[in-house]
């Protein structure tokens, strides 16, 4: 999914879906940390679109919270 559109979609969430994708993301981080530390395939590039996507989750958060 390109940059654009999954800012968009991710705007267009409420605060508790917001949440809940974070969540959905970290257990995500961490299963390819995991995933990593056994060897397992080529993770690199997707623990790094994991941390930039978890970021910008928690920058709308914050974002949606302050003006709440």
């Amino acid at each position: 999914m390109k940059r654009k559109e999954q800012l968009d979609q991710l705007s267009e969430m409420s605060v508790d879906e917001l949440k809940d994708q974070a969540d959905a993301l970290k257990e995500s981080l961490f299963r390819l940390k995991f995933r990593k530390a056994l060897g397992m395939g080529e993770v690199l590039k997707d623990i790094r679109r994991e941390k930039k996507t978890l970021a910008r989750v928690y920058t709308l958060l914050n974002q949606k919270e302050a003006k709440a």
